[in-house]
C-alpha cells in the first residue's frame, strides 16, 4: 500500500496502526538507512530527498521548549540541495518535518490520535534533548512551504516555520 493511501485510510479511521515505540531517534536509526537504500526517493510537492554529497549549504535550525524555531523563516533557491541541521536546545523531544501547510496540519491531527505511531521519512528528523538531527532535501519545487514539530501540543503551540523556495 502506498504512503498516500495509508495516510488517507489512517486519517479516515479505516486503518489502525499497530502499537509502536516511535518518535525516539533510536527507533528510526537503522530503519531510516535501510529504507533510503531500498526505495527510490519519492517526489513531494515540497521537493525530494537530497544526496548529502550535493548539499550546497547547511542551515542550522534551533528548536526550544518555548515551542519555537530559530530562524523561523528560511529562503532557498529553486533546485538547491540543503542540509537542515535541527538542534534541540530544549529538555524535551522535538522534531522537524517539512511539508505543505495542509499536509503538516493533517499529520499533526493524526499524531494526536496516534501519538506513538512509527514513521520515518527523509523529510523528518526526531531529535532528543541536547542532540542534533539532519535532513538533506532538494527543493525542486517553487513555493511557500513549512517546517514544524508535530509532536502533540507542539504544533498547536506555534512550533512552525516557513520555507520560501524561489
Amino acid at each position: 500500500m502506498n504512503k498516500s493511501l495509508t495516510f488517507l485510510l489512517l486519517s479516515a479511521g479505516l486503518l489502525t496502526m499497530p502499537a509502536a515505540h516511535a518518535h525516539s531517534p533510536a527507533a528510526h536509526q537503522g530503519h531510516h538507512a535501510k529504507a533510503q537504500e531500498a526505495a527510490p526517493a519519492e517526489q513531494k510537492d515540497w521537493g525530494i530527498a537530497g544526496d548529502p554529497k550535493k548539499a550546497t549549504r547547511t542551515i542550522e535550525i534551533r528548536m526550544t521548549d518555548d515551542m519555537r524555531f530559530a530562524p523561523k523563516e528560511i529562503q532557498i533557491k529553486l533546485g538547491e540541495t540543503v542540509r537542515l541541521v535541527a538542534v534541540n536546545a530544549g529538555k524535551t523531544l522535538h522534531e522537524i518535518v517539512i511539508g505543505t501547510p495542509s499536509e503538516l496540519k493533517a499529520h499533526a491531527e493524526m499524531m494526536k490520535k496516534h501519538p506513538g505511531m512509527e514513521h520515518d521519512e527523509p523529510y523528518m528528523a526526531h531529535v532528543n534533548a541536547g542532540q542534533k538531527g539532519a535532513i538533506v532535501w532538494t527543493f525542486n519545487r517553487a513555493g511557500s512551504f513549512e517546517f514544524a514539530c508535530l509532536i502533540p501540543g507542539h504544533f498547536e503551540a506555534g512550533m512552525v516555520g516557513r520555507i520560501t523556495v524561489k
